[in-house]
């Protein structure tokens, strides 16, 4: 099991509210950046610690570069959140969300599309392959995808 699944799950349902207020506050139909905004400073009010646009470092066998790849947001270093407002979540957004999460090691992700009617409706909950399973964690196992 992936030593941070049990924060990541705990704080899960707090950060799908913290969205719900922000779309609650602004409805649908705005640019992804206002809907981030917004949640960072949610996630204030909530005292949840996050880091926000950071850079991305990649790995790739024993090499290292700084690249422009830049995170949405990430709590508590256990929730990776990926913010959209679009018309449709495409399998791209989740694969995305997942490679984030791959090269993080973060054990959940949540893909939120803000232009929904019901913002909950856009909530997507992935797990790092194995980050919830009590046997050895091995990245070598299926992705487990919760759509909520």
């Amino acid at each position: 099991m992936h030593p941070l699944f049990h924060q990541a799950s705990n704080l899960t349902e707090t950060v799908i509210s913290a969205a719900i207020e922000v779309h609650r506050d602004k409805g649908p139909g705005l640019n992804e950046s206002i809907y981030e905004w917004c949640l960072t400073k949610e996630l204030e009010i909530r005292n949840l610690s996050y880091i926000n646009q950071e850079s991305v470092k990649i790995f790739y066998k024993g090499f290292v570069k700084d690249e422009d790849l830049r995170l949405d947001i990430l709590v508590e270093q256990c929730i990776l959140i990926e913010v959209k407002a679009v018309t449709k979540i495409l399998p791209i957004h989740k694969a995305q969300l997942f490679s984030y999460m791959k090269l993080l090691d973060i054990p959940i992700g949540l893909l939120i599309n803000f232009n929904e009617m019901k913002v909950v409706e856009g909530v997507h909950r992935m797990i790092l392959p194995g980050a919830n399973r009590d046997d050895n964690f091995n990245e070598d196992n299926e992705m487990d995808i919760d759509l909520q």
